[in-house]
């Protein structure tokens, strides 16, 4: 596996995770009703706790695209292109 893939493909997976975390803050905001109303039908949560948890979800998912994508990426960048 050359290194330019690796880079290709870590750039790809940061795009994909950023769009799959940008749809969830949209339904979340804009849908929240209908959000909140899906899950009701599994969990009783209050809405504030349902906020919570899925504040704490986002926050999780970005801190994991950050060091999972972004920090391999821009350390094989680096590397290979003497930035």
């Amino acid at each position: 596996m050359s290194t330019p893939f690796v880079e290709d493909f870590l750039l790809r997976c940061l795009i994909l995770n950023y769009a799959v975390l940008l749809v969830w803050f949209a339904v979340f905001v804009f849908a929240h009703a209908w959000l909140r109303s899906l899950h009701q039908r599994w969990f009783l949560l209050s809405e504030e706790r349902f906020d919570a948890i899925h504040y704490l979800g986002m926050s999780i998912y970005k801190v994991g695209i950050l060091l999972l994508n972004l920090t391999p990426y821009v350390a094989l960048r680096l590397a290979n292109h003497g930035g």
